[in-house]
């Protein structure tokens, strides 16, 4: 059944109103420069201050953020070459992790949060483990403080990936704050937008200045730090002052664009966590529970979509409800956000006899028994209703 090009339920509505509309046309009448300046500092401290980090660096995208994280990551972890993460994720992070010159680790997933499985994590650590990449997943809290604190023993840093789950807490942290680096996305569909744009976030200052300048060229004046401009400048004084690379580099940078929307967009986030929060449970309350899986672990987490995961792996049951979906313009996605099992993917075709992807079972199941459906703050909460009812008057 083909989908139509207009739906009466689409994956997002309205993420960008009216106010981040004016204050955009008033930003640009009021100034010619929209390349990275002041207003991408001032999005930086307020996004710090809203995760409770001490740094925080603006990116055109998630996965520029993913993809910086890893080089970073490079840096500080020379002699280790393994990093542990889903198959269940989006193609950046793997891409990420391989383009970094790591091997990658693929552990299946928990249906509970649709995160890492925590037993198998701690099975696949060994002394070549540099980090734990982790997919915060549709909007699920990701981690216990019982993994958080045995990786830390070990001495292996936390990545975040919390693309999709803005807002995720543990005892009082929001994720994105409970490792060493955390990535975020602000592509349009997600609980706050600049449009395209991402962030890398961290306490750490050497890991924030090499994000700065890895950002910029790897340029040492986008380092932001004095004393480390100072002395490498009496070090190499045979380069213009102005143009010395430090350390490899790309041009992901944001704009002054990007960080107005994101500016305006920050002060309503607490309240667009709360509404699809509140939709996620009204959603998961009202459907058959002998049908679809609704004892998800939801304490800590921020809703993305609504999601619907077939307790059975049958083809056929699965088919009626896309069908369904279809027949009442509703957009959905197959496998969530990143498409399922990554291992599938021609991208990773090399990967495939080295793992045998068929054996993340819970990863399979999300492959081809599960979906999602668009979530928002302007979602009629009847509209919700309707479609629970639709949803249960299916004849499996």
């Amino acid at each position: 059944m083909k989908f139509m090009h207009k739906y009466n339920w689409p994956l997002m509505s309205n993420n960008i109103n009216e106010g981040d509309k004016k204050a955009l046309i008033k930003f640009i009448k009021s100034t010619d420069k929209f390349t990275q300046g002041k207003n991408v500092k001032r999005f930086e401290e307020k996004w710090s201050k809203w995760l409770g980090v001490k740094y925080s660096t603006f990116v055109n995208s998630g996965a520029s953020a993913n993809f910086l994280s890893l080089k970073i990551l490079k840096e500080l972890k020379k002699k280790r070459n393994e990093v542990i993460l889903p198959a269940f994720t989006w193609s950046s992070d793997v891409n990420a992790v391989i383009n970094s010159g790591f091997k990658p680790v693929f552990v299946d997933i928990s249906l509970r949060n649709l995160a890492l499985d925590e037993e198998l994590v701690k099975k696949n650590i060994s002394k070549k483990t540099a980090a734990i990449f982790l997919t915060h997943a549709m909007g699920f809290l990701g981690i216990s403080k019982s993994l958080l604190d045995y990786i830390k023993k070990k001495n292996i840093l936390l990545i975040e990936d919390v693309c999709e789950s803005h807002g995720i807490h543990l005892k009082g942290k929001k994720g994105g704050a409970l490792g060493e680096i955390s990535n975020f996305s602000f592509y349009y569909a997600h609980h706050i937008t600049t449009i395209e744009g991402g962030m890398i976030s961290t306490n750490s200052k050497q890991i924030d200045i090499l994000a700065k300048m890895k950002r910029g060229h790897g340029l040492l004046r986008d380092s932001q730090d004095p004393k480390l401009i100072k002395k490498t400048k009496l070090k190499y004084k045979d380069l213009n002052s102005d143009f010395i690379f430090l350390t490899e580099g790309f041009n992901f940078r944001g704009n002054e664009l990007s960080a107005v929307i994101g500016l305006e967009q920050i002060k309503r986030l607490n309240r667009n966590i709360k509404i699809r929060n509140d939709n996620h449970k009204l959603f998961l309350k009202n459907l058959r529970k002998d049908v679809f899986m609704s004892n998800f672990d939801l304490i800590g987490s921020s809703n993305y979509g609504l999601h619907l995961i077939m307790k059975e792996k049958n083809k056929i049951m699965f088919k009626k409800v896309t069908d369904t979906l279809s027949l009442n313009s509703i957009e959905y996605r197959i496998g969530s956000a990143g498409g399922g099992n990554q291992l599938r993917q021609p991208y990773l075709k090399n990967l495939r006899n080295k793992f045998n992807f068929k054996n993340l079972q819970n990863t399979e199941h999300m492959h081809f028994y599960s979906l999602y459906i668009g979530n928002y703050p302007d979602l009629d909460k009847t509209k919700i209703l309707k479609l629970c009812t639709i949803l249960n008057k299916i004849k499996f």
